[in-house]
């Protein structure tokens, strides 16, 4: 197993949610990472990425209200996602990003919000 997603869970709209990754050394050590999510039928997105020097890139529709980020000594990623909206209800992954090849994908974590 090269990651393992955790956290997530039920917010209310307005809210915050925070879920991690901790990822094999054989790809956190190499490549930029990056959150994911694939809502019901719909295609998997890049939500966030991260390069080793802590360079950061979100796709619009988080900016300003997510934030990733990484502790390279747990070789863990996080994403704390704040002023939730419905339509960030999805399945999340973390994987490497930036063009890099890419870990089988791990679980992910669900992330619910409603009222």
């Amino acid at each position: 197993v090269l990651v393992v997603e955790s956290g997530g869970g039920l917010a209310q709209p307005g809210g915050s949610l925070s879920v991690s990754c901790a990822a094999s050394g054989s790809i956190y050590n190499i490549y930029p990472m990056g959150w994911y999510r694939q809502a019901p039928g719909k295609q998997r997105e890049l939500v966030a990425s991260i390069t080793r020097s802590g360079t950061t890139t979100y796709t619009d529709s988080v900016k300003g209200r997510f934030t990733i980020s990484r502790d390279n000594a747990k070789n863990t990623v996080y994403l704390q996602m704040n002023s939730l909206k419905p339509e960030d209800t999805a399945v999340y992954y973390c994987n490497a990003a930036g063009g890099a090849p890419m870990a089988p994908w791990g679980q992910g974590t669900q992330v619910t919000v409603s009222s």
